[in-house]
């Protein structure tokens, strides 16, 4: 059998998954939910934009001949690794999710956790603090009940309005991030607290040991749950996946 995948995107782990299957031979689509303005350029063909709910991504299936999805979306689009869950299921497409393992509290690190957005939003009504702020562009109106924190904010694209927070900096930047520039950045705007999703992975972790070499607290986002499903924590495994599939890789 020959591959035709729709790879799921918006991470290191897609990129990196995509240039694979290119290097294989494969054909198949990079897709991206829209939220970043300039998306990594891809080896593969790519779409941005949603499907339309399950519907629409059980359409597109079909209509494109797609063999096997792979969702290596962020752990926190949960929205959209649950409709593909769903529209696989009806499509009888497999799946398999290339996701990393979340991180996990090491010796010396303070974390507090809280399940969700609202949850951290409601954690900083407390006096006035310097807060790195690292949930992303999309989340950061939710916070402007908590007016009274400096909020340094570390964004892919610059923000399309002014975020609604008064006191508060934006620095425009895209990871991988080394823990020595974290560590001097978080010491330059005087951070005392850093929030930040548990999004496992390398490429963001530096703020988290930076925030350990510090002996800053963390208040840690834990991830959406999403149903059951098969899951790689790497290409190769993504790749063994194809091959008991009955994909042919060539190799």
């Amino acid at each position: 059998m020959r591959a035709n995948l729709l790879i799921l995107a918006g991470t290191m782990e897609a990129t990196a998954m995509a240039n694979a299957a290119a290097e294989a031979g494969m054909a198949g689509v990079v897709s991206f939910a829209g939220r970043v303005d300039r998306p990594k350029r891809q080896p593969l063909p790519q779409r941005i934009g949603g499907f339309g709910g399950v519907a629409g991504l059980v359409e597109h299936l079909r209509r494109t001949e797609t063999t096997h999805v792979i969702d290596a979306t962020h752990p926190f689009a949960a929205q959209m690794s649950r409709n593909a869950v769903v529209a696989c299921a009806q499509a009888d497409v497999p799946l398999v999710a290339l996701t990393r393992a979340p991180w996990t509290q090491q010796t010396g690190d303070r974390w507090s956790h809280v399940p969700d957005i609202d949850g951290a939003v409601a954690a900083l009504d407390q006096p006035a603090r310097r807060v790195m702020l690292a949930v992303g562009r999309i989340h950061l109106a939710e916070f402007a009940p908590n007016p009274q924190h400096f909020y340094l904010l570390r964004l892919v694209d610059p923000p399309k309005d002014p975020p609604p927070l008064p006191d508060h900096h934006v620095l425009v930047s895209r990871g991988p991030f080394t823990e020595a520039d974290d560590t001097a950045l978080m010491q330059a705007h005087g951070i005392d607290l850093v929030v930040s999703k548990n999004a496992g992975g390398t490429g963001a972790y530096a703020k988290i040991a930076a925030a350990r070499a510090l002996d800053l607290p963390v208040l840690m986002i834990d991830r959406p749950a999403v149903p059951e499903r098969q899951e790689a924590h790497s290409v190769a495994q993504v790749f063994d996946w194809l091959r008991h599939s009955g994909v042919d890789l060539g190799v």
